[in-house]
């Protein structure tokens, strides 16, 4: 496709203006403005697993420091922190609502987790334990209500462990982001509940629209499974709130080698639908998605999917988790066979692949005219921050090395990165949201969703089990374009970013009760009429500062001459 330009100065200054009242970037520009209508070329999302804002930021941007700290199966000593003397002070922190110990109402103190508890017991994330653990708003009732406080050693554990938090010697790399360039503070999941819904809503605004299908005959099943599909109508189609793997996948079923469970199949619309509408490259990039074989089951050849890699305690994991790729419960979107792409140059295009590639494809393309304009990159399990299987330490080392590598490359001085999360796993956080999206299914839905569907909260679509926005998760932006140390409060939520895609190429809504129709502007966290000639390159061992001063050119970051950008 041709190269996207630079949309002017003008047409900057009205989505800035735009942005700020919180308006749609679409509605800002006039009708002659260029392919896309911020300079951003190239958003990349990197979206990590289970991480409430708390978690990782309840302090920030204040950290313990403690002497003689290891980290977790390393034995490295932990990175210390130090904020930026101009660091907001009006930031939304557990330590700043005066909710630390002794003070908090929960029934268990929050508690700092050290660099040598890094992997830790996987906490209780279900659609309705989230809704209860709110308490109608009070969020005081998560001890009970998602709290799993006893598992298998080296993972730690802890009576009350979902109140526990992490601090800059061991998150040390989104600290520094954070410092550098722009988060929220105020950004949520769309939905509640765990990994699957959150990743529909990255790419749809949706988790309506699902069938339950039988693994081994490929058809919808005679009556809705009862974990694929809630509230199902006459034609077994519901909406999902759990996390079943995709129908559209060899590798589904542990890559079909275990129990035949109902799969899941999507209908609808998603942002990569409405991407090749417009001709515009994009690409869902997983680790561990090239197979490593085929195994015939039943008469049918199914691609394997069984790499594995071992966490910093040496716990092995399979690289691949059919459940955290979203594009493939949708027909029109699905790679089933993991067929790598014919060339280089089919990257990001259509081709036998369908936009759904491994890891190591990005790493063809990020340096190069290829690299696609819409790429969501997702680690492989050991590395994507999940707890029980993965943890802080991997999970940084696999974002460092994307960020370090996309700012190094020709294509950084037109991209957003974008670090978000699918869901909370549970963990404790103290800010709720106005519920935007209300549900009243008296199975499944607690009084935070049914009061508001009561109080006139409408039920998009009419579909009900999509109650939302859910737990407050961690968002930031590194780009040129990303204001500098900066902290926005507006309230977002995992669509939001699906909306950013949509706008900046104008690719219309999805409709059908999508949440990119009320999900609030990331705007906020850029300055278009401005581009930074600085970034930030991390050592991703310890996300540490290597080198501050290091300038954008035409060719990606340099070191700056006498350690400054001149």
């Amino acid at each position: 496709m041709p190269k996207l330009s630079i949309r002017t100065a003008a047409a900057a200054s009205a989505f800035g203006l735009a942005a700020a009242a919180g308006g749609s970037i679409a509605a800002a520009l006039p009708a002659h403005a260029a392919s896309t209508s911020t300079p951003i070329k190239h958003v990349v999302v990197i979206f990590g697993e289970n991480v409430s804002f708390d978690h990782y930021f309840a302090t920030y941007p204040k950290a313990a420091n403690t002497p003689g700290e290891k980290v977790q199966g390393t034995g490295a000593a932990a990175s210390s922190f130090t904020a930026a003397p101009n660091t907001p002070k009006d930031i939304n922190t557990l330590a700043n609502a005066n909710l630390l110990a002794p003070n908090n109402p929960n029934s268990v103190q929050p508690s700092r987790l050290t660099p040598g508890q890094a992997v830790t017991c996987d906490q209780d994330h279900e659609y309705t334990a989230e809704q209860k653990a709110f308490n109608g708003g009070l969020m005081d009732k998560f001890v009970e209500n998602t709290s799993t406080d006893t598992c298998k050693a080296p993972m730690y554990s802890s009576p009350g462990l979902t109140m526990d938090y992490y601090d800059g010697n061991t998150v040390t790399g989104l600290w520094n982001y954070a410092q550098h360039f722009a988060m929220s503070d105020n950004s949520f999941s769309d939905t509640f509940g765990p990994s699957t819904p959150g990743a529909l809503n990255l790419v749809s605004g949706q988790t309506h629209g699902v069938t339950s299908i039988d693994a081994l005959t490929g058809k919808q099943t005679a009556t809705p499974d009862s974990y694929t599909v809630k509230s199902p109508n006459a034609q077994g189609v519901g909406t999902l709130t759990e996390d079943p793997d995709p129908a559209f996948d060899d590798c589904s079923d542990n890559s079909r080698n275990g129990k035949p469970y109902a799969l899941a199949a999507m209908s609808g619309k998603n942002v990569g639908d409405l991407l090749n509408e417009k001709n515009v490259s994009w690409g869902w990039f997983q680790g561990g998605f090239t197979p490593n074989g085929t195994k015939n089951i039943a008469g049918t050849d199914y691609a394997q999917c069984t790499t594995a890699h071992a966490n910093i305690v040496g716990a092995s994991r399979t690289d691949y988790n059919p459940h955290h790729e979203p594009f493939q419960y949708y027909a029109s979107t699905a790679n089933p066979h993991h067929l790598a792409p014919a060339n280089e140059a089919e990257i990001g295009h259509n081709g036998q692949a369908n936009h759904q590639y491994d890891l190591t494809d990005f790493d063809k393309v990020v340096n190069s005219d290829n690299m696609p304009a819409v790429s969501f990159l997702k680690a492989p399990n050991y590395q994507d921050g999940h707890a029980a299987y993965s943890d802080p330490i991997d999970e940084q080392k696999f974002v460092v090395e994307q960020v370090n590598a996309i700012q190094k490359s020709k294509n950084w001085d037109s991209t957003a990165i974008v670090l978000a999360y699918d869901d909370s796993d549970g963990w404790y956080d103290h800010v709720a949201t106005k519920v935007l999206n209300a549900s009243n299914d008296p199975t499944a839905d607690a009084a935070i969703c049914t009061d508001a569907a009561k109080a006139g909260t409408p039920i998009l679509g009419g579909y009900v089990d999509r109650c939302g926005p859910g737990p407050r998760q961690p968002l930031l932006v590194v780009s040129p374009y990303a204001k500098s140390n900066f902290v926005d409060h507006t309230v977002t939520q995992q669509s939001s970013i699906l909306r950013f895609i949509e706008d900046n190429w104008g690719l219309g809504r999805l409709g059908d009760g999508s949440f990119d129709a009320i999900a609030g502007s990331l705007g906020n966290l850029f300055d278009f009429t401005h581009a930074r000639r600085d970034g930030l390159i991390l050592d991703p061992a310890n996300g540490a500062v290597v080198q501050a001063a290091y300038c954008s050119g035409n060719d990606g970051l340099h070191l700056g001459q006498g350690g400054s950008c001149q």
